[in-house]
Order: C-alpha cells, then sequence, then structure tokens
C-alpha cells in the first residue's frame, strides 16, 4: 500500500484526477467542540482513544502516514496529531503545516497523493511538500482586507478596503503580493502550465476566471468547494479563493527526483531538503551526512518521460541539494 496521506477535512481532498491517484485519509478531530462549544458538538467529537485507533489502523495498512495541517487550524486539532504520535510512540507519522492557504493546501494535498504510487520513499515524499509548495500560487479575491493580517497590508488598501464595492486580489503563496481588482488588474503568475482550483462562498469571480486564468495561461479551471478553514485564514466570510499547480504527475516526478537525497541522522529516512519531514530534524553539516543518490529508481510504468522543468525552480539540476 502507498503511504496514506491524510489532511484534517473532507473539503482539502480534491477529486483525483484518474483511476490510479488514491483518495485521502480524512482525519476526525475535535474541531466541533473548537468551533461551537455546545455539548452536542462535543458528544460527536471523536475521543482520543477513537483518535488513536484511526491513526493505529491507517499505520497498520500503509506503514507511514503524512498529515497535512492548514495553519488556521485550532490549536485542538494539531495538538492531538501531536498527542496521537506521541502515545503511539511512532515515528511513521508526518504532520505538516505548509504556510498555504486551505485551497493550497489541498491543491498541494493532491500531488502528493499522486506521488504516493511513485517509487518515493516516505521520507522523500514527506520532505517534498517542502519543495512543490514553492510552485502552488494560490490567493483569493475579497471584498475587504481589514483583518487580513497572513499576507502584508498597506494603510492604503486597507483604507480602500472601506470603499462599497471595492475587490481586492491577494497572491499569498509563493511571495506576497495585492491588487485591486479592474479589468487591467493581474497577479504575478506561474511560467509553467498549470490547474488552476477556484472556490468561492458565494457568486463566482469572472475576473478570477476568465482574467487571471487567461494572464495565468491555465491549462484548465477547476471549481471545488471552499474549504471551511478558508473563511478564518483569510479574515473575511465573503471569498473566492483560487489555487494554481501543476497537475502532470511526470513533471512533478521530475521536480522531486532530481533533487539530491540525504538521510535523516536522526531518524534514518530519506530525506531532500534542508529538515526531515517525520521528525523534523535539520540536516547536519556537510561532513556529518550521508548522501544518497538523487533520483535512485526507476520510474514505474505508469510515469511518462518529464516534460522540461518549470522556471524559477529552486535548484532544480540533477543531484542538486535543496533549500526550503
Amino acid at each position: 500500500m502507498p503511504t496514506a496521506i491524510a489532511v484534517t477535512s473532507p473539503d482539502l481532498v480534491l477529486p483525483s484526477p484518474d483511476r490510479y491517484t488514491p483518495t485521502a485519509a480524512v482525519l476526525r478531530g475535535p474541531r466541533a467542540t473548537q468551533r461551537t462549544g455546545v455539548a452536542k458538538d462535543a458528544e460527536r467529537a471523536p475521543s482520543l482513544d477513537a483518535s488513536l485507533t484511526e491513526m493505529h489502523t491507517l499505520l497498520e495498512q500503509h506503514g507511514y502516514v503524512i498529515a497535512l495541517c492548514p495553519t488556521s487550524l485550532p490549536a485542538a486539532v494539531t495538538r492531538r496529531l501531536y498527542t496521537v504520535r506521541a502515545i503511539l510512540e511512532t515515528d511513521r507519522l508526518a504532520i505538516l503545516r505548509p504556510e498555504l492557504p486551505p485551497l493550497g493546501v489541498a491543491a498541494l494535498t493532491l500531488q502528493l497523493r499522486q506521488l504516493s504510487i511513485c517509487d518515493f520513499t516516505p521520507g522523500v515524499l514527506a520532505s517534498a511538500a517542502r519543495l512543490l509548495s514553492h510552485y502552488v500560487y494560490a490567493g483569493a479575491v475579497l471584498g475587504s482586507v481589514a483583518r487580513l493580517d497572513r499576507v502584508p497590508v498597506t494603510l492604503r488598501s486597507h483604507a480602500k478596503s472601506w470603499v462599497p464595492g471595492a475587490q481586492f486580489a491577494v497572491l499569498a503563496n509563493p511571495r506576497a503580493q495585492l491588487v485591486r481588482v479592474a479589468a487591467d488588474a493581474t497577479l504575478p503568475g506561474p511560467e509553467f502550465a498549470t490547474t488552476l482550483h477556484v472556490a468561492h462562498s458565494g457568486a463566482p469571480s469572472e475576473w478570477v476566471t476568465d482574467a487571471l486564468a487567461a494572464a495565468w495561461r491555465a491549462q484548465a479551471v477547476t471549481e471545488t468547494g471552499l474549504p471551511e478553514e478558508s473563511a478564518r485564514w483569510w479574515a473575511s466570510g465573503k471569498l473566492v479563493e483560487f489555487a494554481a499547480a501543476i497537475p502532470d504527475i511526470s513533471v512533478l516526478y521530475q521536480l522531486v527526483s532530481s533533487v539530491r537525497r540525504e538521510e535523516c541522522h536522526w531518524c534514518g529516512l530519506e530525506l531532500i531538503g534542508d529538515r526531515c519531514g517525520f521528525c523534523s530534524a535539520p540536516l547536519p553539516p556537510p561532513e556529518r551526512r550521508r548522501r544518497l543518490p538523487a533520483g535512485r529508481g526507476a520510474a514505474p510504468a505508469l510515469v511518462t518521460a518529464a516534460s522540461a522543468a518549470p522556471a524559477h525552480a529552486p535548484a532544480l539540476a540533477s543531484g542538486a541539494h535543496y533549500r526550503g
């Protein structure tokens, strides 16, 4: 069985692009209690014993679990995950909190699900999340940025957000950018082929599906449900969230396999980059590293010859070392 990719909410699971890509496991947690504090919600929230059983079953079935959590989640949710890992005394559970908006996390989760059927070891797959997140262009169209604190906002933009009818397009990743929505407005986008995922809380934005998709030369535009955490992350209940990500498994495979592999000095798993995705141990100094060959192992028959690597790739040459 491939390494299990897990999320904390079903709205972070985008549809599989083919019949080979496995779905993500949805971890139940104390979300309802944190959101409402209502007694009946607390009764429905799974107990710690239930969470332990759930994780133990996943580990028995898949060997390793990589759990992705939006940074906006209530502390109780991530605390439950760390508690489960500690009680089970397992080093086979990776808890990742990428600095991406929720729809961006969903897009990254889909990429890891695609790569989970390839010949990557669990350690490489977990540490690849930091590399791949640099290629996810995630943002939102908001009616107000007055309460937005996750993206730098100027005082002028704060003042303009009080003007009736004003809309702002905010890019949160890979670099922050904010513009007022207009016919000629644009955001810096990817210079490689992507699928643009769009979710909204009300009416869709033609600026996103038409103007932005054309400017970013998106190969496809897909609409999905708005993640529950989006309103919390963007500090607004009225928004249109978007995330452009590489859909081609062969390009994703090339990105990850071209980076030099190391061995974690703490848990012994393979990794790429400068930190282990499972135990979070940093890469030791060069003289203490045990290097592994880049791209070890052949791609499975499902993966075709890889296309050219995307532009702006951070250290993509064969054997290069990526620092996220």
